[in-house]
């Protein structure tokens, strides 16, 4: 029997990862997939006339096991993954997706969906019911369910190949990570670099039975470099490795890719019957409209353009002291923390003994306490896919609650950055409560033989940011799994995550966990009230940063025709010119390693990151004015944390607010 195809017998059902083999997966996805088409079956061959119940709310519940085993599978491909995985998941991908295509072009099932959607108002539904039926419904027309058969055809066709090409994507940018290194003999090379920092750069060496230093391109042992070394010629290099990820020619380039990808998208969407890509993304979004987000990422850049201008002025007088007269983006990290260093005293090596992980840990597990009523009790006899993880039972009021998984240390397996993600949705059934499993990834610094893993500032709202995701996942109290937790529009589903941020600058708040590690002082109020002062520093900057992203995003969605006349570094530079704040250099482009858009959702819908600050600075507001840890708007925030996609985005956050949020409240936030 394989493990992967039963409901687990394991605390809470919860992934038996010590016993799945990965041969284990590819038969297993065979199995519930034949399962899952019986089930889609058994609603289209029900005799008795087609309702909500029997069609509708039978369709929502199908599948659960497979939904399971894809979360499993896929998360491990992030987050432990091996050639092995990675080659199962080229053979997986195109049956899931075919599988996929099969139930949103089944024309019997459809017309079911059909009928009980155009009787809509023969039925008694709740808000929630009524959601799930407009969102099946759609979902099936946005999958090609009106098409013919011949164009259901080339619709699954494409769907098979985004999924293979995505796919491809994101292992070209791990492998490219993966590929370089930098081995330094030298520590006259290292000049600037804190000694804990070195450090690390001689674990990795030793890792690799080599002497010395060795320096990589994951975010832990990139950004230190980059923003401490005084070695200029190294720091371009580096610069110039990052840059090139999936851009040099080579067997990972995803040049070419990156063009397939596109043209798939725009024939699925004119397929469809939209323009453009975007025009199909958006239609499902708060925004609605290419021109919306045109709109609102303009707006902004009008009003941040002039604070940038001056930040990346003040960091040229600091380069030009140097004798640098003309200032690169590799130079941008170094000179900013110099200057940061300067106006505020302020650096992250100075910071990091007070931001001991644990202790941030504890802290974001308070805070969860006095908002939501949350408890977390670590779990050692629940099973993980590897040693660093660690399993929490999360508990309200001391009912059970959720699994969070956290696992928060680079290794090769893992992809960079930081996610949120779930291995288990939440849902009710036949009475029963079914509660989530949620994960936490990241990739802050290991701990060493002398030393804790000790965060940065900005690695501790990285935590709370992926925290806030987690507790969508968590709070989720939705009837039906596809509505549940973060299953919101996609430009909605931001808000969580950065309004949690806002507590990390909070005196009364950081001063309850920022303790020096050795000695257990508390963070001086003169360093909290320079975090504070800090908080918008280049602000302006990374502003530009973020909306040069969503612009490049909205242009390759909207114009991928230029790209038949046009280098994948042409278009990038052409439609990043705008928020460029520093030379373009002919050898890098970012558009090959932009997995958000290219393997991850965000296509169409980078801006979203923005557009949710405009909702979290406008909440968190909200709380400054009746005080952050007032417990009647937490209350409100709860519901529409456990609401999930049951109810517009806009009118939840109307319920928790009172009004529509204002751009004001960021603008406030961000530039006084």
């Amino acid at each position: 029997m394989n493990i992967l195809t039963e409901k687990f017998n394991t605390p809470y059902h919860s992934a038996p990862f010590g016993d799945i083999k990965n041969e284990d997966y590819l038969p297993a996805f065979k199995e519930l997939i034949q399962k899952s088409e019986e089930e889609i079956n058994a609603i289209v061959n029900n005799p008795e006339a087609a309702s909500f119940e029997n069609v509708i709310e039978a369709l929502a519940y199908s599948g659960e096991q497979l939904d399971v085993v894809s979360n499993i599978f896929f998360n491990l491909n992030s987050a432990e993954t091996s050639d092995e995985i990675q080659q199962i998941a080229q053979e997986v991908s195109p049956i899931l997706t075919e599988y996929s295509s099969k139930i949103s072009q089944n024309e019997a099932l459809f017309n079911k969906i059909k009928k009980v959607y155009d009787e809509k108002a023969t039925y008694n539904l709740n808000e929630e019911q009524e959601m799930l039926l407009n969102e099946t419904y759609k979902g099936f027309v946005r999958s090609g369910a009106l098409l013919n058969e011949e164009d259901k055809e080339k619709l699954k066709k494409i769907s098979m190949d985004l999924s293979l090409k995505s796919l491809q994507f994101g292992q070209n940018v791990l492998a490219s990570t993966n590929a370089y290194f930098k081995h330094i003999t030298d520590k006259e090379q290292l000049a600037g670099i804190p000694e804990a920092i070195i450090e690390q750069y001689a674990e990795e060496a030793k890792e690799r039975n080599l002497e010395g230093w060795v320096v990589t391109l994951q975010y832990p042992s990139y950004i230190p470099f980059m923003t401490y070394a005084e070695n200029r010629d190294l720091r371009k290099e580096l610069a110039l490795a990052n840059g090139k990820k999936s851009f040099d020619g080579g067997e990972f380039d995803n040049q070419n890719l990156i063009k397939e990808l596109l043209n798939l998208k725009q024939q699925k969407a004119e397929l469809l019957g939209y323009k453009n890509y975007a025009d199909f993304v958006l239609e499902e979004r708060m925004a609605k409209s290419p021109v919306k987000v045109f709109d609102f990422l303009n707006e902004l850049l009008t009003k941040a353009k002039p604070y940038a201008a001056k930040e990346i002025d003040e960091l040229k007088s600091l380069a030009k002291a140097d004798g640098i007269e003309e200032m690169q983006g590799y130079d941008h990290t170094f000179y900013a923390e110099k200057l940061r260093k300067q106006k505020f005293d302020l650096n992250d090596e100075e910071l990091k003994p007070y931001f001991p992980l644990n202790q941030v840990q504890e802290a974001v597990f308070r805070l969860s306490g006095e908002l939501f009523g949350l408890s977390f009790e670590e779990r050692n006899d629940i099973p993980k896919y590897h040693e660093d993880v660690k399993v929490y039972e999360v508990k309200e009021n001391g009912n059970y609650k959720s699994l969070l998984y956290v696992d928060y240390f680079p290794r090769k397996g893992k992809r960079a950055g930081a996610w949120m993600t779930s291995y288990k949705n939440q849902y009710q059934q036949n009475g029963e409560n079914s509660r989530p499993h949620i994960s936490i990834v990241c990739n802050f610094s290991k701990p060493t033989k002398d030393t804790p893993s000790l965060l940065t500032f900005q690695e501790v709202t990285t935590l709370f940011h992926e925290f806030g995701h987690a507790l969508h996942g968590m709070m989720a109290n939705t009837q039906y799994p596809n509505l549940s937790g973060t299953s919101v529009k996609w430009d909605f589903v931001e808000l969580p995550s950065q309004f949690l941020e806002n507590f990390c600058y909070e005196p009364e708040f950081l001063k309850t966990f920022a303790k020096n590690y050795k000695t257990g002082e508390i963070l001086p109020d003169e360093k909290i009230e320079k975090i504070e002062q800090s908080k918008n520093f280049m602000e302006g900057y990374q502003t530009m940063r973020q909306l040069g992203f969503g612009l490049l995003d909205m242009n390759y969605h909207t114009k991928v025709a230029e790209l038949d006349h046009k280098s994948i570094k042409a278009f990038e530079d052409q439609y990043t010119k705008d928020t460029a704040l520093y030379p373009t250099n002919t050898e890098t482009a970012m558009s090959p390693s932009f997995s958000h858009i290219f393997q991850g959702g965000y296509s169409a819908g980078y801006y979203s990151y923005k557009w949710a600050e405009v909702l979290d600075a406008d909440a968190f507001q909200y709380f400054k004015e009746n005080g952050i840890f007032n417990p009647e708007i937490a209350a409100k925030y709860k519901v529409l944390l456990s609401s999930g996609g049951t109810k517009d985005p806009m009118e939840l956050y109307k319920n928790f607010r009172g009004s529509e949020p204002k751009v004001e409240s960021l603008l406030k936030r961000a530039f006084g």
